[in-house]
């Protein structure tokens, strides 16, 4: 029996939708919504029975052999001259455990935002269409393992991503979106340059005996590939793979984002609207993070394995100036922003120990911060929706209006400091246990756990100011939280609790394609060594 194409289901069911909306005639906006609900909601059904039929023991990474719902057949070919050759890209979707998570948490943050959308009253055929069109690029990144589709994915969330800020963002929406579009466009520049450069350093062989250049990243891994002569060959004495590895990082680092690059992010997430916001951080923000793990380390292991202090040092920054940052808002929003630059530095720490205990806490920071930061983007919305203030000092005692809003809070809130029994709590302490591990970070690490208590600090003062003490008068009529966002608050609860208490849940995913990174990078770093690189 032929297995279903899953990955291209999940991938290109929003664009179903979306030709779906554009036929339909004007002033049809529920029926606009209840599309974009459906496929999204069909998306996590998918994602479901993409877990339940997971091999948890493949590896994945650079073995094709130990990829999942493998779909490849050639998308490109043709006769690109002397220099060129055959010019060959294919159509190359594959999954393993560093992509899995990314494709439930990209399902479920998708499904949970289309529900927050319900909002939406302005050109609401124009905002889902882009909506689902976003949906199918950040898909896309975390199934592609050919480099070329790798990027068109990549560019294709630029677009929806720019008109939705853009347009249904707030009163500096223009400003925002260019400053995204710049930046993002920047990093997409450099990640163009470095893909062509491994293009034209690296050849396969073909079925007739002949030997192709090739975008296929499983192959770019593997340094026997690699031509004496190629751009990025041993023998060159500039050493591009230098460079490569610094243009497709800094492509990345914008995007996570890192500093100094992440002055786009507080702009954008204050200016988006809510369901934007959710995805931005939720999804987008851990693509940055899953760049470098799935390009980065397995292609330049020699690299990698040199600059890790560095990673590492720029995650401590990331946490620390972040959570300083968060400190010093008025702006409800724009200190989850903030808050979630200093977790990803959680994330870049992780990735930097070279342990495979750090980087599991890594992978699972990634999944955790994006179910935990959906949900504080979420709790600032509902505010906002009902009051039209995002200032922290406009509040106080909400508690006591909206207890039921407020217990779900809490709940966010803990979760982010890293409490014990909380999502957030196992994936940092597993950076941390893998950071100390590794003597080159050792030192970093234990400067970052000031993270912990600075982001104590800044979550427990917003909590303080905004929901204990007398309630505000103008805020008596205010309601609790309605049915639509029981069903957006209820599902990210749970599984912030669940993998709190029962984290192997996910970690029994990315444990094995874990494990093949960390030793894939160790055994290759010898091989490329020993040819000259």
């Amino acid at each position: 029996m032929q297995q279903l194409p899953y990955l291209s289901l999940i991938t290109f069911l929003p664009v179903i939708g979306l030709i779906l909306i554009l036929f339909l005639p004007k002033k049809n906006d529920k029926q606009v919504k209840y599309i974009a609900i459906f496929f999204t909601g069909l998306q996590v059904v998918l994602a479901g029975i993409l877990w339940n039929a997971y091999n948890y023991a493949a590896g994945g990474i650079n073995d094709p052999k130990s990829f999942q719902f493998v779909e490849k057949f050639t998308w490109i070919q043709f006769w690109g001259g002397d220099w060129l050759g055959t010019v060959k890209i294919d159509y190359f979707l594959g999954i393993d455990g560093l992509s899995m998570p990314m494709v439930m948490l990209t399902a479920l943050i998708s499904f949970i935002a289309a529900i927050s959308s319900w909002s939406i009253n302005k050109s609401v055929k124009g905002y889902f269409a882009l909506f689902l069109l976003l949906d199918t690029g950040m898909m896309g990144v975390f199934v592609a393992l050919d480099f070329f589709l790798f990027y068109v994915f990549w560019e294709l969330m630029l677009l929806p991503m720019y008109f939705l800020i853009g347009i249904w963002g707030g009163p500096r929406k223009e400003y925002a979106a260019i400053k995204f579009f710049i930046y993002t466009l920047l990093g997409s520049v450099f990640i163009l340059l470095a893909i062509i450069g491994l293009y034209l350093s690296a050849k396969v062989p073909l079925g007739d005996g002949t030997q192709v250049f090739t975008f296929n990243m499983l192959e770019l891994m593997n340094p026997k590939n690699y031509l004496q002569d190629g751009i990025l060959s041993a023998v060159n004495p500039s050493n591009l793979r230098f460079l490569a590895f610094i243009a497709l990082f800094v492509g990345f680092a914008i995007k996570i984002p890192m500093f100094p690059f992440h002055t786009w992010l507080p702009d954008a997430h204050v200016e988006a609207p809510t369901p934007i916001s959710v995805i931005l951080a939720g999804v987008l923000l851990k693509m940055g993070t899953y760049g470098i793990l799935r390009i980065n380390y397995p292609i330049f292991p020699d690299v990698t394995v040199s600059l890790v202090w560095w990673i590492a040092l720029f995650g401590m920054i990331n946490i620390i100036y972040g959570a300083l940052c968060a400190m010093a808002q008025k702006d409800f929003k724009k200190l989850i922003a903030y808050s979630s630059v200093s977790h990803m530095g959680f994330v870049m720490l992780g990735m930097a120990s070279l342990t495979t205990v750090g980087v599991a806490g890594a992978v699972l920071q990634m999944f955790n911060h994006g179910t935990i930061t959906a949900m504080l983007f979420l709790i600032v919305g509902v505010l906002y929706d009902r009051t039209h203030t995002r200032g922290l000092d406009d509040f106080g005692g909400m508690a006591n209006q909206m207890p039921v809003y407020t217990g779900f809070v809490t709940v966010a809130f803990f979760a982010a400091i890293g409490l014990p029994g909380l999502s957030g709590f196992i994936s940092e302490a597993f950076v941390f246990l893998g950071g100390f591990s590794n003597g080159v970070t050792r030192v970093l690490t234990v400067i970052s756990t000031l993270g912990i208590l600075l982001g104590a600090g800044y979550m427990l003062w917003t909590l303080q100011r905004v929901f204990l003490g007398n309630l505000n008068e103008k805020w008596n009529a205010l309601t609790d939280l309605d049915t639509r966002e029981y069903v957006m608050f209820i599902p990210l609860t749970i599984i912030i609790i669940l993998l709190g208490v029962y984290p192997s849940l996910m970690l029994d995913i990315m444990n094995s394609s874990v494990n093949s990174l960390v030793k894939f990078l160790t055994v290759a770093k010898t091989s490329y060594t020993s040819i000259g690189f």
